[in-house]
């Protein structure tokens, strides 16, 4: 079904493209130069056969939905998101809204246990295993395809760039979002469910249920729509870190989530970090003489620092160029 998208403006542009479908069950050389390649093309793709259990990615899909069923005033009681927690509309601290609401954790074992108490009153153990069990998958699937990664681009160090992830200091972090059906006789209604930004992480894992609504952009006012065939897959994307890893080889892509009048859709997004202390640069495989680093040095929590001072939709990487006055790869 062809998504009804609301309120597109009129100087933006839908271009259907076919987004690149990878099948990891494949040849390690094959599938390690097809990912390298739509990290440089698209910043995104899909995978298939990426061994998450069914049974742990519905158990974790029916806990999402089970939550953002509740009266308003019950899944307040797990807010508000400061970061963590569950939230309405308000997307961070600098005013961004959108039609969404959503609930973010921290995926520190800890964390998990302390939030579900709030979150799942009735059983928190239940939404704990869950959560849990989600995100131990998720992180291995990461790791693998970082891996590859490092592989298509021949570092020495194949775990050069999944080991960031492995260490349990990691600052990763999984969101559930939900967006709801927007009546089509609603007298203002808004067509952004969560605003055009980049991840600002090292690498993006995103389920959802089934339901178009992904946008992502190539071009300046040009949006691709992802939609969610192969409803198996889990799409991929490359946040800001890896960018300033590979030197601007891979692309952070633009992205947003639309919300549509014919059916609400609910998304997880596994977003994977190094710890906060991680100092990030560019990998020195991709460095040459003519070829030299585009960011300077940076901290994990410096950069942190930077994406609750501004708005979501700014370029973050700008602040952190290594020559300031060049435009290269302010996408």
């Amino acid at each position: 079904m062809v998504a009804a998208y609301l309120n597109l403006s009129k100087t933006e542009q839908i271009r259907d493209i076919e987004i690149p479908i990878i099948d990891l069950s494949a040849d390690r050389s094959k599938v390690s130069k097809l990912i390298v390649k739509a990290c440089e093309e698209f910043g995104f793709f899909k995978v298939i056969n990426h061994g998450v259990p069914h049974d742990v990615i519905t158990r974790m899909e029916q806990q999402g939905y089970e939550f953002f069923a509740k009266p308003a005033s019950r899944k307040q009681q797990a807010g508000p998101a400061n970061p963590y927690g569950y939230g309405c509309k308000n997307i961070g601290p600098k005013g961004d809204i959108g039609e969404v609401e959503y609930l973010l954790l921290h995926t520190n074992p800890l964390s998990i246990d302390h939030n579900s108490k709030t979150i799942s009153s009735t059983d928190p153990n239940k939404f704990s295993y869950a959560v849990r069990g989600y995100v131990e998958e998720v992180n291995k699937l990461a790791y693998e395809i970082l891996e590859l990664m490092a592989v298509g681009l021949e570092a020495p160090d194949h775990s050069v760039i999944s080991r960031l992830i492995s260490n349990v200091e990691s600052d990763s972090l999984l969101r559930f979002n939900h967006y709801p059906k927007v009546d089509d006789g609603a007298t203002s209604p808004s067509s952004i469910g969560f605003g055009e930004h980049t991840d600002p992480q090292i690498l993006t894992l995103l389920r959802s249920d089934g339901v178009d609504g992904l946008q992502i952009s190539l071009d300046d006012g040009v949006w691709v729509p992802v939609n969610s065939d192969p409803v198996s897959a889990f799409c991929i994307n490359v946040g800001d870190l890896l960018q300033v890893m590979t030197n601007g080889r891979f692309l952070s892509v633009r992205h947003r989530a639309m919300v549509n009048s014919y059916k609400s859709r609910m998304s997880m997004a596994y977003f994977s970090a190094p710890p906060l202390d991680a100092t990030i640069s560019c990998l020195p495989v991709l460095l040459t003489p003519q070829k030299p680093p585009l960011y300077r040095s940076f901290t994990w929590a410096e950069y942190k620092k930077a994406i609750y001072s501004l708005r979501l939709g700014d370029n973050r990487l700008n602040l952190f160029k290594a020559r300031p006055d060049d435009d290269e790869n302010s996408n």
